[in-house]
C-alpha cells in the first residue's frame, strides 16, 4: 500500500492512497466468483457464466462494491502506517480502479491538534456559597402550600388571579395565519405556573368566565417550546371557566400533610432548609464544572477540526429532531430551519470540541484513566437511577453500541473531578 500525504490546512490531511495490484485483482476475483453463484443469465447455467460476461454486465456494480470494501479494509491501515491521529471518519472524494490493476482513492480526515495547556491545577475559580436563607425556605413552603391547594369553581362573576387555573379556548395567529400547532380547547392555564410563558398567563389575570380577548405575545428565542421561539404570536382566547386555588395555612398539620416523619411547622422549615442545603451542593457540583471548563476554554484559544464540530452540531439538531418527534412535529412544521439551527449551535459546539481537548490533555499529562471500579461505579449508578438491575444496565449499553461513549463520559467526570480538587475556590454570594 503506498500513502501519499499532503497538508490542507493546519488540522486536515489529504490522503492520497494506492493498493497493489496483487490486493486488488483477489478482491475482484473474490466478488466475481461470488456473483457467478448468485446470478442467472439467460443461455448460462447459474455458476458457469464465463468471466468476461460477468465482467461485462456488471462490471460497475462490481467494483463499487469491491471499492468500497477496499476502502473500509485499508483506510485505518494508512493512518496508522502514517501515525496520523485522526478525529473523525473520512471524507472520500474520489476513487478509480487503474488501467494497471491497481486501486486509488483520496481521503481528507481531519487531525487531532498539538497544543500547550495553559495552567490547569490550582485555578483560581469563585465558588457560590450554599448557605440557605430564610427568605429561600419560605419560597419553598409558599410552593409546597400551591401543591396542596384545592381547586373550586368559582361563580360567574369571578376574576381571574394568580394561582387560579383559567380553561380556555385558544388560537395563534403568526404573520396573520392560523398555527395548527398552537390551538386548544378547554386547556387548562394554571397562571402562575409559566407553563405558557409569564406574559401569556398574565394577560388572562383580571378576566372572568365568557370573556373573549384578542392579545399578542413576543416569545423568546429561547423559550422551550421551538413553535414558539423568538416569534411574535396573537392569541384569540375564550375563556370558559376559573377554578379558584385555595391554599392551606402553614400550621401543624400542614406539616403533617407534607411528610409524615414532622410533627409541626418547626420541623417542616428544618427538613426544607436541609433538603435545600443539599439540593444546593449537588448543584454546585456541576456549576464549578462549568466554571473551570469556561476558564480553560477562554484561556485555550487553539484551532479545532472543523468535521468534528460540524459533527457535533449535526448531533446537536438530531437532539432537537427527536423532541419535536415525541411531540408529534418535525422540523418544518415547528417553522425550524436547519441552516439557521446550525448556525445557533456553532458557538457552542465548537465550546464542547474544544473542552473535551483539554480534558483529554489533563487526562494524558495527569494519566487519568478509566479503571474497572470506576466503570462499575458507573453501572451502579445508572442502575440506582432507573431501578435496574447492574446486569441490565451491561446489557443495555452493549446492544446499543453505546459502552465508549458512556466511557467516555465517566472519563471527563474524573477529569472534572481532579481539577475541582486542584482549584482554589473564594466563596462568594450567591
Amino acid at each position: 500500500m503506498d500513502v501519499v500525504v499532503e497538508k490542507v490546512s493546519e488540522l486536515t490531511r489529504k490522503l492520497t492512497i494506492t493498493l497493489p495490484e496483487t490486493l486488488v485483482s483477489k478482491e475482484l476475483d473474490k466478488a466475481y466468483a461470488k456473483l457467478n453463484k448468485e446470478v442467472s443469465l439467460k443461455g448460462f447455467r447459474r455458476g458457469k457464466v464465463p468471466h468476461s460476461v460477468l465482467k461485462k454486465n456488471f462490471r460497475d456494480r462490481v467494483e463499487a462494491e469491491v471499492g468500497e470494501q477496499l476502502i473500509q479494509a485499508t483506510y485505518f491501515d494508512a493512518v496508522e502506517q502514517e501515525k496520523l491521529d485522526a478525529v473523525v471518519h473520512p471524507v472520500v472524494r474520489e476513487h478509480s480502479f487503474r488501467e494497471d490493476g491497481t486501486f486509488s482513492y483520496v481521503a481528507e480526515v481531519d487531525i487531532k491538534p498539538v497544543f500547550e495547556l495553559t495552567r490547569y491545577k490550582g485555578l483560581e475559580i469563585e465558588k457560590p456559597t450554599t448557605t440557605v436563607t430564610d427568605t429561600e425556605v419560605e419560597a419553598r413552603i409558599d410552593a409546597l402550600r400551591r401543591e396542596h391547594s384545592v381547586l373550586r369553581s368559582a361563580d360567574d362573576t369571578y376574576t381571574i388571579t394568580k394561582d387560579d387555573v383559567a380553561i380556555v379556548d385558544f388560537q395563534g395567529f403568526h404573520n396573520g395565519k392560523a398555527m395548527k400547532e398552537v390551538h386548544n380547547e378547554n386547556y387548562s392555564v394554571d397562571i402562575g405556573s409559566g407553563s405558557l410563558g409569564e406574559e401569556f398567563e398574565q394577560k388572562l389575570v383580571g378576566l372572568k368566565k365568557g370573556d373573549k380577548t384578542l392579545y399578542e405575545v413576543e416569545f423568546p428565542a429561547g423559550y422551550p417550546n421551538p413553535v414558539l421561539a423568538g416569534k411574535k404570536v396573537e392569541f384569540k382566547v375564550d375563556v370558559q371557566g376559573v377554578k379558584q386555588r385555595i391554599r392551606p395555612e402553614v400550621d401543624d398539620e400542614f406539616a403533617k400533610d407534607v411528610n409524615e416523619e414532622y410533627q409541626n411547622v418547626a420541623d417542616l422549615k428544618e427538613g426544607i432548609r436541609k433538603q435545600l442545603q443539599t439540593q444546593k451542593e449537588a448543584s454546585l457540583e456541576g456549576d464549578l464544572d462549568d466554571r473551570i471548563m469556561h476558564k480553560l476554554i477562554e484561556e485555550n484559544t487553539f484551532e479545532i477540526p472543523a468535521r468534528l464540530v460540524a459533527y457535533e452540531i449535526e448531533e446537536m439538531i438530531k437532539q432537537t429532531e427527536g423532541n419535536l418527534q415525541r411531540s408529534g412535529l418535525t422540523l418544518e412544521s415547528a417553522g425550524l430551519k436547519r441552516e439557521d439551527l446550525v448556525q445557533k449551535n456553532q458557538d457552542v459546539a465548537e465550546k464542547r470540541v474544544r473542552g473535551d481537548f483539554i480534558l483529554k490533555k489533563v487526562a494524558e499529562l495527569e494519566s487519568i484513566k478509566i479503571e474497572d471500579e470506576d466503570l462499575q461505579r458507573g453501572y451502579q449508578r445508572i442502575a440506582s437511577q432507573y431501578n435496574m438491575s447492574v446486569a441490565e444496565v451491561k446489557q443495555f449499553f452493549q446492544r446499543r453500541d453505546e459502552v465508549l461513549p458512556f466511557v467516555n463520559e465517566l472519563l471527563n467526570e474524573k477529569i472534572l473531578r481532579f481539577l475541582r480538587d486542584a482549584a482554589r475556590f473564594t466563596e462568594v454570594v450567591a
